[in-house]
């Protein structure tokens, strides 16, 4: 049941700049990026302008671009969060989003790795969410179903989310950080698997590919968390996001996969900073998980956008009356598929 083969015109590669140089970045990624439509979403909070190398095909999205094409919105696109903006705006079956501070990586056997085909070969390959294959992903090159797999099965689905990673700098959390300063993922895996039907994880927009039209709206910015002044634990948003579209592919009959392809993350931060914005959202998600294991949307939610309306309805329900960071956030997923819509019925 292979999908139809993903032309370039077909998809967009969003990149959030937190950087304004971005000279090094897009020469390293050149080879594997030039090909396709690159959507760079500026951070409102960055002063300096960007620079980019010439070469590319590319929009480049500031602040101004956003508060003309949005409007009046409670949904913040600071930080990393930026990279939404170009979810929303981009017109393309596919997304790619990787971040400024992730770099080519090298397999095992010191050979540079093309993501960007990786993703796309993940997206264009059936997905197995209903009945674990031990030699992972049954469509790869020298894999197979193995023996006990159900034939009835054997089609899989479509996937229609692709989870990359990372070797150096994992996308570890404060505390482990900080206890494990030295800690470096410097094992290369060759796998793909899908994550089975039920199953949770932690998604990272750092590294990252989608089929828009079938899960776009329920990638969003909502679930934030007001530390003292105006500092934000933005990968929060991530986290219940992924969370959220897992539910929702796995509602919808829909597959996600993880492993490769790598990138090389640089260190940034400090481990103790980024521990005192994060412990709050650690704390929250041992009340986040149990609620959505036991989450069942309506049968009458047909698409991703009808499954984020749902699922902000029973987050308002269930949790806002405990925590009012949900009731916020589940305002947020209701004005983000508001604005979804709005978007794809005019031009960026």
């Amino acid at each position: 049941m292979s999908q139809a083969p993903i032309k370039d015109n077909e998809v967009d590669i969003v990149i959030g700049a937190l950087r304004s140089d971005l000279s090094s970045f897009f020469n390293e990624w050149r080879a594997y990026f030039s090909r396709f439509h690159l959507i760079i979403v500026k951070d409102p909070d960055l002063k300096e302008e960007l620079k980019i190398p010439d070469g590319f095909s590319l929009n480049v999205y500031t602040k101004n671009d956003i508060d003309r094409i949005v409007g009046s919105t409670s949904i913040s696109f600071s930080g990393y969060s930026c990279r939404y903006f170009g979810f929303l705006v981009s017109k393309k079956k596919y997304i790619i989003s990787i971040d400024d501070d992730c770099h080519p990586a090298k397999d095992n056997k010191g050979n540079f790795v093309d993501a960007v085909a990786q993703h796309i070969e993940n997206l264009t390959t059936p997905a197995t969410p209903f009945f674990f294959n031990t030699l992972y992903d049954p469509y790869r090159d020298g894999a197979d179903f193995v023996r006990g797999y159900p034939f009835s099965l054997r089609n899989g689905v479509n996937c229609a989310l692709s989870c990359g990673l990372w070797l150096n700098l994992a996308d570890l959390d404060a505390p482990t950080q900080a206890l494990k300063p030295s800690e470096r993922n410097n094992r290369y895996v060759d796998a793909v698997l899908t994550v089975p039907t039920a199953a949770l994880l932690p998604v990272s927009g750092i590294n990252i590919a989608f089929d828009r039209e079938a899960v776009g709206p329920a990638l969003f910015p909502a679930l934030r968390l007001a530390e003292e002044g105006k500092v934000r634990w933005e990968t929060i948003e991530d986290i219940w996001s992924g969370m959220c579209v897992k539910v929702i592919c796995d509602h919808l009959g829909l597959g996600v996969k993880t492993g490769l392809p790598y990138v090389w993350r640089t260190d940034r931060g400090d481990a103790i900073e980024s521990l005192k914005k994060e412990w709050e959202g650690v704390k929250l998600m041992e009340e986040v998980v149990p609620f959505l294991q036991s989450t069942m949307l309506p049968v009458t939610a047909a698409t991703a956008e009808d499954c984020v309306v749902e699922m902000a309805k029973t987050v308002k329900q269930q949790l806002g009356s405990s925590n009012p960071v949900f009731g916020h956030a589940a305002d947020s997923m209701l004005e983000w598929v508001r604005i979804w819509k709005t978007m794809g019925s005019r031009p960026s």
